[in-house]
């Protein structure tokens, strides 16, 4: 994978964000012997069903409650992502003045959250996710009615975008997959103007193959300017691929059986180039 250049390193926030959603995972906030029994206060919050003003203080660590849910054990458990991609359990303590953050089990070793992130956080947000990723400025790779659609954010310099369209090859040319490019420019100083000049062909799509066929001899011509549209789409792909996860080429994303989204950072290896693009 090829990352971004450190003159947008300063806008990769979710990264970082990721890495403090697992720190929370695997911790729990340090205690003062037993809970003391809940307060009025927090019982009436209860009853009413209002927020625990604990929970405002991972609101700053990128935690964000999307509803609230029963919980055992006297804990008021609320479903929620970190950094707008990660779901997560949190788990408010009787009194109201604690939350754990992460994974509850039962007895029998099952994650007591587990169904119920599915429902109301991951499903609701991997459909946001795709709506975003079919609104985008894509360029179509394969038949248009393949039955399989895999995004991939790509520049025209990447070498690992280019083993990954060779590689899909078997399954773009069966008809099986169309592969979506979300272009952007962040490899070299030239990748912009590349990109832009297969946005701005007359046929994007065989503007992209001409850049595949010709890479090992430099690939597309660059466009001596870049319309303002077209830059315009640049920018919101660029940012799109911030917000998706990645830092760098290729960054895939396609829907696994149950349809929730998966990603890849980088190019596939192996069998996991079959999860990505389904049966050869």
């Amino acid at each position: 994978m090829l990352s971004i250049s450190p003159r947008i390193a300063h806008t990769l926030m979710l990264p970082a964000m990721l890495a403090l959603a697992a720190c929370s995972q695997a911790q729990t906030p340090p205690g003062k012997g037993a809970a003391a029994p809940a307060t009025a206060s927090a019982t009436a919050a209860a009853r009413k069903g209002e927020l625990p003003a604990v929970l405002k203080g991972i609101e700053k660590h990128g935690f964000e409650v999307v509803s609230e849910f029963d919980a055992p054990g006297g804990l008021r458990g609320f479903a929620g992502m970190v950094g707008g991609q990660q779901p997560t359990a949190a788990y408010v303590t009787a009194d109201g003045k604690h939350v754990l953050v992460g994974s509850l089990f039962d007895a029998e070793g099952n994650e007591v959250a587990a169904e119920t992130l599915e429902k109301l956080v991951a499903a609701p947000m991997s459909a946001k996710m795709w709506s975003k990723l079919e609104a985008s400025a894509w360029v179509r790779d394969g038949k248009a009615d393949a039955p399989r659609v895999v995004y991939t954010f790509s520049d025209a310099n990447c070498p690992y975008c280019h083993k990954f369209w060779e590689a899909a090859r078997p399954w773009v040319d069966a008809g099986k997959v169309q592969l979506r490019h979300i272009m952007v420019g962040v490899i070299r100083e030239d990748s912009p103007a590349k990109a832009a000049a297969i946005m701005a062909a007359r046929d994007p799509s065989a503007a992209l193959l001409e850049n595949e066929h010709q890479f090992d001899r430099g690939g597309i011509k660059p466009l001596p300017s870049i319309s303002r549209d077209i830059a315009a789409k640049l920018d919101a792909n660029q940012v799109l691929m911030v917000e998706m996860g990645f830092q760098g080429t290729p960054g895939i994303l396609f829907q696994d059986a149950q349809g929730q989204v998966q990603r890849r950072a980088g190019l596939p290896q192996g069998n996991d180039l079959q999860a990505v693009l389904g049966p050869r």
